[in-house]
């Protein structure tokens, strides 16, 4: 379908509009570098991911959840031996992640200022709401967006959704995303158009290992790529 019926463009936000990964695999990396004494790196790279991926469904996504499978990681892999000094430095590492300043992707910005002169445009992202909220307002980003779109998980029923709520048909819509598995397939499965703009790292959750053929899907290497086909 053509991209000239597009009338609101929605940006995913960690790694799309800002760097967020980038702070987790470092927290994972000092997190194992930690655990050293009890488990070597890779196993400990495997296991902790398996109680994020346990602990998922009860906490959702962000660095809360996060920090909380890391102290509960931490218990496990030491058989209840860590010290409470080491309990009390993942606690400081959770909230360090939590203050850090928020880095935008090379263009967003540029990107943005032009895109919300023609479009209504939308932040669409999941995760925990108060931290997703402080990121958007450090980010100086808030004042292009139309509408933001803060949810615990992206499925097909949630952008079909969205796209009722903007009151345009599902032709009508756009996502741009850095993970195939949550901003592009789903969209792609309503009829939506869905632009791919990948990061240098991707959380092993997110990974899709198949290629996607779509006529309503384009893969771009900056969101400023995005100006040349709008």
């Amino acid at each position: 379908m053509p991209l000239s019926k597009i009338k609101a463009i929605a940006f995913d936000a960690d790694d799309t509009l800002w760097v967020n990964e980038t702070l987790f695999r470092n927290a994972e990396k000092e997190f194992c570098e930690l655990m050293r004494d009890y488990l070597p790196e890779e196993k400990c790279n495997q296991l902790l991911f398996e109680v994020e991926m346990q602990n998922l469904p009860l906490y959702g996504y962000g660095i809360k959840p996060f920090t909380l499978s890391l102290i509960e990681a931490a218990i496990r892999f030491s058989d209840g031996k860590i010290h409470m000094s080491a309990i009390s430095e993942l606690i400081r590492r959770g909230k360090e992640m939590l203050e850090a300043p928020v880095e935008l992707l090379g263009g967003i910005e540029d990107t943005l200022a032009q895109l919300t002169k023609r479009y209504k445009l939308v932040m669409a992202t999941k995760g925990d709401l108060l931290d997703q909220e402080r990121k958007l307002i450090k980010s100086g980003l808030e004042p292009y967006f139309h509408h933001i779109e803060i949810v615990s998980d992206k499925t097909e029923k949630q952008y079909q959704k969205l796209v009722n709520h903007l009151d345009i048909s599902n032709e009508e819509f756009l996502m741009v995303g850095n993970s195939v598995k949550s901003d592009i397939l789903p969209v792609l499965n309503i009829g939506a158009h869905a632009f791919h703009i990948p990061f240098h790292t991707t959380w092993a959750h997110e990974v899709v290992q198949e290629p996607v053929t779509h006529g309503n899907y384009r893969q771009l290497s900056a969101a400023t790529d995005m100006l040349e086909l709008l």
